[in-house]
């Protein structure tokens, strides 16, 4: 029952159109069965005197003084018997590719919806490649099996019942002969299709490898290049194309050493049915309308039986990419029992006993941090790699939630706010920020759509990037390419500080947004936010103290906790750690203005 549950919850909404479907695929296949036995009706019945095997609903058409004018008469009902079961047939493909592709549509949507919502904890554990794979190929297994697959195994169900069916009633005892190695196919089919399964697998993982050779070597193909390592790129591919050969032979053999034997079963079971059917025509006790009909029918049943293995495999592989789907939607959503508490915001942030701990660490990351920043003001945040600056500013906008203590903003707990109103207030730049493959003018306009040009065009302006911009052949049409990798990384961090400088955010946060910019660039884009953002608290986390020393407050953290606090002047009197910082800073300066 909870395989079952599993399997048609994404069906809901849809589900009656299947069952029509399938009453449709039941009436198409009961006609199939009836072909030929209107053979058999013009050998047995028309030039002998033998019993019709069709209904009679179809033979009390068949009315008529002379033999030709008969066979006219089964000719035209054969032939309108044969449009209208094929037009049963569109109506019941169109009814379950419309079934399929909106399952697979909601399915689709459905999934990357939540995987919007889970928590940048789960984003930071996944692979993107391993989501990507979950929405599209995934989703695609289920979307072929329900709309394909399985409609293909009702199919053969079907008309191999309706066949034996017809079969039986014309004869039971040749029925018996015609169905003696069903079961040895089906049987075969079965287990092959089953055991077949670990080389199917091993098929995909080396295409996999051999896709992400590709993937990796396209995408850093700067670096090849620039470590002359084309031979060993070239190398690994060609060692992962050979495996992915390999593998596909092999599957290609047994594969055809399947197909090939049960081709054999089947042409036995034919010769064994011709040889019966033809012993009981002489004797007597079969008609030969009835033989011809026997042999249409028993290819009905024996060929579609070794299909039933392949779809027990296909069953099996849709239920694990079902339950590689269920997997992320049973993971919570970071908005579930969201608040609706949504208060204006004007900047005030104040850290009271903050500490935060990882679930799989064994120490604190951060622990008893207390500040407060007012409207206006700026906060720059120093400290070595991995003392925690970057997770300060993620626990300000519930990236992640602090295990002690409290944040508020303008006096309100952040967790008391909701999540989308809080991050739409608090600005977030970082140091390595994504840009989407398309012009320059789109990246800035990105966050707020219905921008106009001139707000555009200011936002740039302060990010120090407006005449960059205009310097390159396009201007603002030039398209970044693929994660921003025509443009310098400096570039990149003034157009992603532009596109959110879109909005007017109570909050800026600039995580080390600033390191590829030079110091005069820097200084230029600060003065340009204090003159324009007055009212705007920003906190610069960073390595530079130049980036820093003009900040109204500063906070030096060391292994998670607040050594220092101050300002700069007050910092570079205590002597300490924001001291040694400024005189090395400054002497490396000063001897690279000498070596100039």
């Amino acid at each position: 029952m909870k395989r079952l549950r599993q399997f048609t919850k994404w069906m809901k909404g849809y589900i009656h159109l299947y069952f029509i479907g399938f009453a449709l695929l039941l009436v198409v296949q009961y006609f199939r069965s009836l072909t030929p036995l209107f053979l058999q009706h013009i050998i047995d019945n028309i030039f002998g005197d033998k019993a019709s095997a069709l209904p009679g609903f179809i033979t009390r058409y068949f009315i008529a003084d002379t033999i030709p004018g008969l066979l006219l008469l089964v000719a035209v009902v054969s032939v309108a018997f044969t449009i209208f079961r094929l037009v049963f047939v569109f109506f019941n493909r169109v009814l379950f590719a419309y079934f399929m592709e909106n399952v697979a549509y909601r399915m689709r949507n459905t999934l990357y919806d939540h995987i919007q919502n889970l928590s940048f904890t789960y984003h930071s554990n996944a692979e993107t490649g391993d989501l990507i794979q979950r929405t599209t190929t995934d989703v695609d297994t289920y979307r072929r099996f329900i709309g394909e697959q399985l409609v293909e195994v009702s199919r053969l169900f079907f008309l191999s019942m309706f066949a034996i069916f017809q079969m039986a009633l014309m004869n039971p005892r040749m029925t018996l002969i015609s169905l003696i190695t069903a079961p040895i196919i089906l049987t075969t089919a079965t287990i092959y299709f089953t055991k077949v399964k670990t080389v199917f697998d091993r098929v995909e993982k080396a295409e996999g490898k051999m896709t992400t050779a590709v993937q990796e070597n396209v995408t850093g193909s700067r670096v090849v290049k620039a470590f002359q390592n084309e031979k060993f790129e070239i190398d690994k591919f060609d060692e992962r194309s050979t495996v992915f050969r390999d593998e596909s032979m092999h599957l290609s053999k047994l594969m055809a050493f399947f197909w090939s034997g049960t081709d054999f079963i089947i042409f036995f079971q034919y010769t064994l049915t011709a040889s019966f059917g033809i012993y009981y025509t002489i004797q007597g006790t079969m008609d030969p309308g009835q033989f011809i009909a026997f042999l249409s029918l028993l290819g009905m049943i024996v060929w579609p039986l070794r299909q039933l293995g392949r779809l027990v495999g296909d069953f099996g592989k849709t239920i694990v990419s079902l339950d590689r789907i269920d997997e992320i939607m049973d993971q919570e959503s970071e908005h579930e029992n969201e608040s609706d508490f949504k208060p204006d915001i004007t900047g005030h942030v104040t850290f009271r006993n903050v500490g935060f701990q990882f679930n799989d660490d064994n120490k604190p990351l951060l622990k008893n941090i207390n500040f407060e920043v007012k409207p206006g003001e700026t906060l720059a945040v120093i400290g070595k790699t991995g003392s925690g600056k970057s997770t300060l500013m993620n626990l300000m906008v519930r990236l992640l939630e602090t295990t002690e203590g409290q944040i508020l903003l303008d006096g309100n707990d952040i967790k008391s706010i909701n999540k989308h109103h809080l991050r739409k207030n608090v600005g977030v730049i970082l140091q390595e920020p994504f840009l989407y493959s398309k012009s320059v003018y789109e990246n800035i306009g990105i966050m707020k759509r219905d921008a106009d040009q001139e707000k555009i065009y200011s936002a740039a302006a302060i990010a120090r990037v407006h005449d960059d911009i205009l310097d390159f052949e396009e201007g603002y049409k030039t398209k970044v390419g693929e994660r921003g990798v025509t443009l310098s990384g400096g570039q990149k961090q003034r157009v992603a500080i532009a596109r959110m400088l879109l909005e007017n955010k109570p909050v800026l946060v600039f995580d080390d947004s600033l390191s590829a910019v030079d110091t005069e660039t820097d200084i230029q884009i600060r003065r340009a936010l204090m003159h324009y953002w007055q009212d705007t608290t920003v906190f610069i986390i960073t390595h530079r103290i130049t980036t820093a020393m003009e900040a109204d407050k500063i906070i030096i953290l060391e292994d998670g906790e607040i050594k220092a606090f101050g300002n700069h002047a007050s910092l570079l009197a205590e002597d300490g750690l924001y001291a040694s910082l400024y005189k090395q800073q400054t002497n490396l300066d000063t001897l690279e203005k000498e070596v100039v």
